[in-house]
């Protein structure tokens, strides 16, 4: 295994109307691209700080645009097209690897290295979202078998990822479960993300 694995974060750039579209009636377009901006940005702020490779992959917008909103510093990928299993694959095969959504505002650093520690010790790492899904997965070599004909947006992904682990005789490291901010009902988690 390479000395530490790739931090790989999902994002895209903060366009009214293209972004976090669930909570468009909620907050508008303007004010879900706001809150996407917001925690695109503070995702990369907490994934700097656990001092691991860090790749952000894009879509929306060319690698110049991402550049000035979040910096030089950062490796930026763009995202292939297709579905949410097509965008994850091609980054599924640089493990050790651990993917991140930007839609998690308690994600800590601390998890984040309880995650790539984890990698020391177990194939696969997940943090379980409390909507039945995942707010991130790390694998210590590529398993595309986790991603392929995945029920996606549905409770059934969590379920599914650890049936198909056990398939594979792998016991994941389960980390503390976290909610997404993804529909307007989960404002009522965060309020001042809203504003």
């Amino acid at each position: 295994m390479k000395a530490q694995p790739e931090l790989v974060l999902f994002t895209r750039l903060p366009v009214p109307g293209k972004c976090k579209t669930r909570l468009i009636p909620a907050l508008g377009p303007e004010g879900a691209a706001d809150l996407h901006r917001a925690l695109t940005e503070r995702t990369i702020r907490v994934l700097r700080e656990a001092e691991a490779p860090l790749v952000v992959a894009i879509t929306g917008g060319e690698r110049t645009r991402f550049a000035q909103w979040l910096g030089h510093d950062v490796t930026f990928a763009k995202q292939a097209e297709g579905d949410l299993t097509a965008r994850l694959l091609p980054f599924v095969t640089r493990a050790p690897v651990i993917l991140f959504g930007a839609d998690t505002p308690d994600l800590s650093t601390a998890i984040v290295r309880e995650a790539i520690a984890g990698l020391a010790d177990h194939r696969v790492v997940i943090g379980p979202a409390a909507d039945g899904g995942y707010y991130l997965i790390a694998m210590r070599e590529p398993l595309p078998v986790l991603f392929t004909d995945m029920p996606w947006s549905t409770p059934q992904v969590l379920p599914e990822t650890l049936r198909r682990c056990e398939a594979l005789g792998i016991s994941p490291l389960l980390l503390e479960t976290l909610a997404d901010c993804d529909r307007p009902e989960d404002l009522g988690r965060w309020p001042h993300l809203g504003r």
